[in-house]
């Protein structure tokens, strides 16, 4: 896939980040995993990333990143569009993305370096520097250590055909606008603060049409019917499913750091798509948490 027609697949429709499956010892199950691809395939969204922050891709090592990577292009494959996530210092953020691309992956979602704190030149070094190591087409995350301004982005496009996507974890509006505003339809641009679907309508006002749903792992109907509210305008139905769902979601959310990413494989587990549990530093919900969350999926109805 070129990076021209990754940015057109990317510009229109909901997207996912699966979560990855591990066993009780916490090491990659690739059946279950596959099994999980292949269900919420043809739920129709327009890409799946892989490996990405729900994935916790941050816990992966490289040998089995790749496992991971090869499974979802395999069950994905004709299906929809493999993204797959990179990210950390940067020679490891090449490494990553160069094994996506050699996995068959359609594209790469370049998260943040972490700890590090970079200036803004530094930071264009870095995403160039990944850019130029593959010929797919490359999102940048725009969140925690990477933050990158309208001018930066500017020279980052000049610099890398191949860099198709930008994608806002932010949340800073005044940001948001300048760089849509100033590069135009340079890129695809996503929406991808946690649990977007609190951001989708504004951000879709701004010109950011395009979210990523975690829930959609373990709620894909619910999901697929709040993003289609948001792209009819139809704000009883965002309302609603806002009101029984979202906002007490959220709160559950909350209560503990890195349940961002702990919620959704509860949620998995809870439909009957049992995804092991979360890796350390991340842990799972308490059985309390769990039986709120499941009072919540009960009211959102049957998945299948």
């Amino acid at each position: 896939m070129s990076p021209s027609e990754l940015k057109r697949i990317v510009s229109d429709g909901l997207l996912s980040f699966p979560v990855t499956d591990f066993d009780q010892n916490g090491d990659f199950r690739p059946d279950t995993y596959a099994s999980r691809l292949e269900w919420l395939a043809p739920y129709g969204a327009s890409a799946l990333f892989v490996a990405g922050g729900t994935g916790e891709f941050f816990s992966l090592g490289l040998d089995e990143y790749a496992d991971v990577v090869r499974v979802g292009v395999q069950a994905c494959s004709g299906k929809v569009p493999i993204i797959a996530g990179a990210g950390g210092a940067t020679r490891n953020a090449i490494a990553y993305a160069q094994q996506a691309e050699k996995q068959g992956a359609q594209g790469v979602l370049l998260m943040p370096h972490y700890l590090t704190e970079a200036s803004q030149d530094g930071i264009v070094r870095h995403v160039e520097q990944v850019c130029k190591s593959v010929s797919l087409g490359v999102i940048v995350y725009n969140r925690a250590q990477c933050q990158l301004d309208a001018d930066h982005l500017e020279d980052l496009a000049q610099r890398c055909p191949n860099l198709v996507g930008f994608k806002d974890g932010l949340g800073n509006i005044e940001l948001m606008v300048t760089i849509r505003r100033r590069l135009g339809d340079r890129f695809a641009y996503l929406g991808g603060l946690p649990t977007a679907e609190f951001y989708a309508a504004a951000y879709r006002a701004l010109g950011v049409p395009v979210y990523s749903s975690a829930v959609f792992n373990f709620i894909p109907r619910t999901a697929l019917q709040f993003y289609q509210a948001i792209v009819a305008g139809d704000t009883a139905t965002q309302g609603r499913i806002m009101d029984e769902f979202f906002i007490p979601y959220a709160r559950i959310r909350n209560r503990c750091k890195g349940y961002a990413v702990s919620i959704i494989k509860a949620g998995a587990r809870l439909v009957g798509r049992d995804a092991g549990p979360v890796r350390a530093p991340l842990t799972d919900l308490t059985p309390q948490d769990c039986a709120d969350l499941a009072v919540l999926i009960e009211k959102a109805g049957s998945q299948k």
